[in-house]
């Protein structure tokens, strides 16, 4: 079902998406393990974050927060869908997890799957593939850990307002921190709680969810 949903996905979008539809790849040399991210003194993962700063003619720590933007949703969407549509969800663990620049940013797939069910094993999905990632960027860019979760946190509401609806507000507080408290939800959207710093681009307008759109709380 997964599957069916990201190729129907990949299809209306003539094939720029960030994840393989069937998730699983044998990676050739087109393909690099996203563990060399955090290889010290992490020479990889500064040059995107740098390719992503130049390609918007933004700050380093706003490279930073937009490259994370990209890679937490691609990594994540899947396993909010598959919470969503039959509780089947897809682990991509660390060390088998590969990567690729796309025109989607980056495309991800890993070298294996293993399936999971329930809140507690997306938590712990994001504490072994994201949480050093996330420790990583916000050292090297200086770049709030709180802005790069709210990412990932946007990374379940989105799917799951436009693609497979399902209480997004759920699955985040069952997976708790770091994620939880970062989305507030509204009508049929959702407004972000921290910013994912693309408004300070020039000229940039607000993404919808922008944290900058909501409405002030009444005392």
């Amino acid at each position: 079902m997964l599957t069916e949903v990201l190729e129907r996905m990949a299809a209306e979008r003539g094939g720029v998406i960030g994840v393989e539809p069937g998730l699983v790849v044998s990676p050739d040399e087109s393909w690099t393990p996203a563990s060399e991210l955090l290889r010290a003194p992490h020479h990889l993962l500064g040059r995107l974050v740098d390719e992503t700063a130049a390609r918007w003619n933004a700050p380093r720590h706003v490279g930073a927060a937009l490259f994370w933007k990209t890679y937490a949703y691609w990594h994540t969407m899947p396993m909010a869908l598959g919470w969503a549509l039959d509780g089947r969800i897809p682990i991509m663990r660390l060390a088998d997890t590969y990567f690729r620049v796309s025109d989607a940013g980056v495309t991800i797939a890993a070298s294996r799957v293993s399936w999971a069910s329930g809140a507690g094993a997306i938590g712990g999905a994001l504490a072994e593939s994201q949480e050093p990632l996330v420790r990583a960027i916000s050292a090297m860019a200086k770049v709030g850990e709180r802005t790069l979760w709210g990412s990932t946190a946007e990374a379940f509401a989105h799917p799951l307002t436009l693609l497979a609806p399902a209480d997004y507000m759920e699955l985040l507080r069952e997976i708790g921190r770091p994620v939880d408290g970062l989305i507030e939800p509204t009508g049929d959207g959702y407004f972000r709680r921290t910013c994912c710093l693309w408004i300070t681009l020039p000229d940039a307008e607000p993404c919808g969810s922008c944290c900058v759109l909501r409405p002030p709380r009444r005392p």
